[in-house]
């Protein structure tokens, strides 16, 4: 419990103060955010109301996408607010290809100089992003950083305290190399995330994650190889899925820490 964190994605319908209530109800004292309910609710409203109830908030989710107009300037306001929410960590997903294009080497280096783009302002804030490569069904629409390899390549040219790596299991469960990776990784893993890979996926596969257990995932691997990497922060559950999202936010945390409790 010392190490939970629940990230909001997961009870996306549960409204931010009874969210936040519950999670103190429930003895959380750790959340990640996401960017488009923090608009919503205020951001200096959620900050304030994050931090007098005694949350810490691991990560704000989600900035990148690189390849849309004006990626520069909401990518900097998604440094400010992280610094804002005093989140150390905000979650880069990179972006697809640009409309019309097959180029996705051309895509993958526009990410990396994007990001070299970003490290000034982010290092100022006291902020480090992390890169999170996604399953690869997601390179032509969603992300088009689809490895560790990948990630690993571009957060190598910065400073570990700037640029770090997102372990996510569910992006990254199928890779039979990634675990001794993981392992070497060290101060690179900016954060650790769970959710489960089930099937069958949805429609659109977006929101076709499990809570930790449900599905394929060695979970326990994972946990193991992150020890070893030496680290210590918070892990984060992050589901996304449509039939969780019906249910209300307090059952839904209730089994997002059954099932982080039983790895």
């Amino acid at each position: 419990m010392s190490r939970f964190s629940f990230n909001q994605i997961t009870a996306k319908h549960w409204e931010l103060t009874e969210m936040v209530k519950g999670l103190v109800d429930a003895g959380v004292d750790k959340v990640a955010l996401w960017r488009e309910p923090v608009a919503e609710y205020g951001l200096e409203r959620s900050a304030a109301l994050v931090r007098d109830a005694g949350l810490s908030v691991t990560t704000l989710c989600r900035s990148g996408f690189f390849q849309l107009d004006g990626w520069f300037d909401d990518n900097r306001r998604a440094i400010d607010e992280t610094a804002a929410l005093g989140a150390p960590v905000l979650v880069l997903v990179s972006g697809g290809l640009p409309e019309g294009s097959r180029d996705i080497a051309g895509a993958r280096a526009h990410v990396a100089d994007a990001i070299a783009q970003l490290v000034p302002h982010a290092a100022a804030a006291g902020v480090t992003l992390a890169i999170e490569p996604l399953h690869p069904m997601y390179a032509a629409d969603r992300c088009v950083i689809s490895t560790w390899d990948q990630a690993m390549a571009i957060a190598e040219q910065h400073p570990a305290a700037h640029v770090g790596v997102t372990v996510d299991t569910y992006h990254l469960w199928w890779d039979d190399t990634v675990l001794p990776k993981i392992e070497a990784a060290g101060d690179r893993i900016a954060i650790y995330q769970l959710a489960d890979w089930i099937t069958p996926l949805p429609a659109g596969v977006l929101t076709g994650r499990g809570l930790p257990g449900a599905g394929c995932v060695d979970m326990r691997a994972f946990h193991d190889a992150v020890e070893k990497a030496g680290y210590t922060g918070p892990i984060e559950v992050e589901v996304m899925n449509e039939e969780l999202w019906q249910r209300p936010g307090p059952e839904i945390l209730a089994d997002t820490l059954a099932g982080y409790q039983s790895i």
